[in-house]
Order: C-alpha cells, then sequence, then structure tokens
C-alpha cells in the first residue's frame, strides 16, 4: 500500500543556535556544558540557565530567536493531504510537477472510511463501511483515471494537460523547509486528534524529528500554543 511519508533530509543549528540567537542582544554568547573533561561530543548538553531561557522565550511569544535553526523534509502523501498543507505560512515549498514529468502515477486508498462528523462541519469520526461500493471505489477509480491518463500522453496530449484527470488520490512529492517556530505551528495545529487523519501522518512524522534535533526547542514551542 502506497504510505504517507516525511523524510528527513537536512537540518542547520542546535538548541544552542537559539540561546545564542537571544544572548547576542546583550553581546553575550553561551557554549555547550560538557559533564567532564574531553568528553564525547554526544554528551554535550544546554545548561539549566539556557534550557530556562529557551523555555521563557516561547512562553511570552519572543519568537524570533527560533527562526535561526531550520530544517528540511521529503513529503510524499496525496494532493488533497498537500493542498490543505500548503497554506501554512512561512515554510518554503517546491513540488514535483506534473507539467514536466509523466512518470506512472501512484494513488493513495484508506486502510479505513471514515464517517462524517456529527457535530462539526469538518473532520470525521467512526468508520463506514461501503460493501461493493468500496471495491468499486479503490478498485475501479483510479484505474480508470490512470487509463485516461495514459490514453491522453499516448494521443500526444502535453502532460500539463493530461494530468487534469487524476484524482485528488493520486501521490505528490514536495521538498518542504523552514524555521523551528514555523514548523511548529504547523504542527501544533495538525498533531491534534481533530485534524484530518492523513495530514496528521505528515505533521507527527515531523514533530517526532523535530525532537530529535531541537529537544528542548521543540518541547517548549509544542507546549505553548
Amino acid at each position: 500500500m502506497t504510505q504517507i511519508t516525511a523524510t528527513y533530509i537536512d537540518h542547520m543549528g542546535t538548541d544552542l543556535s537559539v540561546v545564542n540567537a537571544a544572548r547576542v542582544s546583550f553581546g553575550k554568547q553561551s557554549e555547550w556544558e560538557a559533564p567532564f573533561e574531553d568528553c564525547d561530543k554526544s554528551l554535550l548538553k544546554l545548561s539549566d540557565r539556557d534550557t530556562k531561557l529557551i523555555k521563557y522565550l516561547a512562553k511570552h511569544k519572543h519568537i524570533s530567536p527560533f527562526g535561526h535553526a531550520f530544517a528540511s523534509f521529503h513529503v510524499k502523501a496525496p494532493i488533497f493531504v498537500a493542498r490543505q498543507l500548503v497554506k501554512h505560512k512561512f515554510l518554503r515549498w517546491n513540488e514535483i510537477s506534473r507539467r514536466y514529468v509523466d512518470d506512472e502515477p501512484e494513488f493513495y486508498t484508506p486502510d479505513v472510511w471514515r464517517g462524517r462528523s456529527a457535530d462539526k462541519k469538518q473532520g470525521s469520526e467512526g468508520e463506514i463501511r461501503l460493501g461493493r461500493l468500496d471495491s468499486l471505489i479503490v478498485s475501479d477509480s483510479p484505474d480508470e483515471a490512470l487509463c485516461a491518463y495514459n490514453a491522453l500522453l499516448g494521443a500526444g496530449v502535453a502532460p500539463e494537460q493530461a494530468r487534469m484527470v487524476l484524482p485528488q488520490s493520486t501521490m505528490t512529492e514536495w521538498y518542504w523547509s523552514g524555521s523551528l517556530d514555523a514548523f511548529a505551528d504547523m504542527c501544533r495545529l495538525r498533531c491534534k486528534e481533530d485534524t484530518q487523519y492523513e495530514s496528521r501522518l505528515v505533521a507527527d512524522q515531523i514533530s517526532e524529528k523535530m525532537s530529535e534535533l531541537f529537544p528542548v526547542s521543540w518541547d517548549a514551542l509544542m507546549d505553548n500554543s
């Protein structure tokens, strides 16, 4: 089954970058704290003083220091998820284009069909069993769209027009890069239980990696929505 993934690519900066971006206002600079002399770099950590500073910055919405640490991910998800996530501000986005590529499309199929939420205009709850209709949607619709797409390409139609017959379940992929605070804004919204499940899959993977890369800053930002 086609998976929704957010794969770590690269990052710049650390929790210490956030600290020093804040301390430069006073002409000060912090260093990593070593538990003992000549210890392995993996054992270096922030001082308690610097940890408290990061928590203070997040709590009081002094966000600019968090803008000096960045990360990049390669996300693969269906179009309907991409069009929801692209709305988030201050995150750089470069997406594959079917104006230029015409390789075989992949399609996303959910494990279960969720029911419409009874008390919300959007959202879902529970599980719906569609019987024969379920197999029709899963098996026939993507196949028919793929046949139409390939037929158009075979007739010489430009990929930029042929792509119009592909459904929103078509998988797309993009590079998504941004600062600590920008990704935290996205994850505070998209990691919530009432967020669309497929979008939450992307946000949860990004949040897990950001917590690994910037443990003190990420914890502080996610605790102060």
